[in-house]
């Protein structure tokens, strides 16, 4: 056993999402979206540089020296996979590592409306999940292609950096491949898997312009293709993925993506005030022919009002799922104004003046 595996144990039964490791500073714990510290000496470089580099295979180990940062996946099998960056900063060495659980909870363990389940069971199309870090967009994904995995008759391939759920094939035969370990780059991953035979392509993250043109490809021509991006609402989502290419192409990606899109979910996390855990509050724009229409003619601005007419097709705004939350009393006022698109329908629930001075 590595000897950093008795923090991975503490994290895991801390119920921690995060585990700090800094040179100069003791260790640290994030729990239920705080960060807490664990009663455990001062990391010095040398002792903590000697724990990350057991468990760090030689060319990643290789990369952090030449660069001064790496990702990568660690896994103590029984206990669960760990995606891991190491840094380098004033006092020595740090990593953080986030754990993934080895369990893949179900959409409806998730709390998940209904419509998340059967985007797994789409033909093909382009579906985004999107969020700011820590919001729960890889566990959504996992559920979704759980999901598919256990009732189509499909191969599935997915690209990560690093991987991060593992799906072992059921009634689906699954593939993963890791950036930097089985392929240079999302966009060759994303070129080769359109060679060989996937009905569904999982794409950890499309950062750039080739990775999220050929996933745009990937969905107008027979796939079923999921993506994440960091965005906080639907329509900015359509209007990043345009932005990125030159306004002399914008035109057409617009037509391309309005025929292939099929859903878009934006999703943050909560933490739970009435008792421990945490829970996701989602925006959900399903590309109806009308929707497609509005990001074909440029007018994403009516795609929020579109999103509330569309209730029956399982639609809502990121804001009616944060209020609900409120109204069951699963989170303060305090954090639901935090995360809210549209701060000043959620300004009266606050205790006290926003944290944040510029909005107040």
């Amino acid at each position: 056993m590595a000897k950093i595996d008795a923090f991975f144990k503490l994290m895991h039964e801390q119920g921690a999402s995060d585990l700090h490791l800094v040179a100069g500073q003791p260790p640290a714990l994030r729990v239920r979206g705080d960060i807490e510290r664990v009663k455990y000496k001062v990391l010095s470089n040398d002792d903590l540089r000697g724990m990350l580099y057991e468990i760090t295979p030689e060319d990643k180990v290789k990369v952090f020296e030449e660069t001064g940062d790496v990702d990568f996946g660690y896994e103590i099998p029984g206990l669960a996979r760990y995606r891991s960056n190491f840094f380098m900063q004033k006092n020595g060495v740090g990593a953080v590592f986030r754990e993934i659980p080895s369990t893949i909870m179900t959409a409806v363990d998730l709390g998940l409306p209904p419509v998340i389940k059967k985007l797994s069971s789409l033909p093909s199309g382009l579906v985004v999940i999107t969020g700011p870090t820590g919001s729960g967009k890889s566990t959504t994904l996992a559920a979704i292609i759980d999901e598919a995995n256990k009732t189509r008759h499909d191969h599935i391939i997915t690209v990560e950096d690093p991987i991060e759920f593992v799906h072992n094939s059921q009634s689906c035969l699954v593939n993963h491949r890791e950036v930097g370990l089985h392929t240079k780059s999302f966009s060759a991953a994303l070129r080769g898997a359109l060679r060989e035979d996937p009905d569904i392509i999982l794409v950890g993250e499309m950062r750039d312009l080739e990775t999220i043109s050929l996933a745009i490809e990937a969905a107008s021509t027979g796939h079923l293709v999921f993506g994440t991006l960091h965005t906080t609402s639907a329509a900015k989502t359509v209007d990043r993925i345009v932005e990125v290419f030159p306004a002399s192409e914008q035109a057409q990606i617009r037509s391309t993506l309005a025929d292939g899109v099929r859903a878009i979910i934006a999703q943050v996390l909560f933490k739970r005030a009435d008792r421990k855990g945490r829970c996701p509050a989602l925006e959900i724009l399903i590309a109806t022919p009308a929707v497609r229409n509005l990001i074909r003619e440029s007018k994403t601005h009516q795609l929020n009002s579109m999103i509330q007419t569309g209730k029956k097709y399982g639609m809502q705004l990121l804001d009616e799922a944060i209020m609900d939350l409120y109204n069951k009393g699963w989170i303060t006022g305090d954090a639901a104004y935090q995360k809210a698109n549209d701060k000043a329908k959620f300004r009266p629930l606050l205790r006290e003046p926003p944290a944040d001075f510029t909005e107040a």
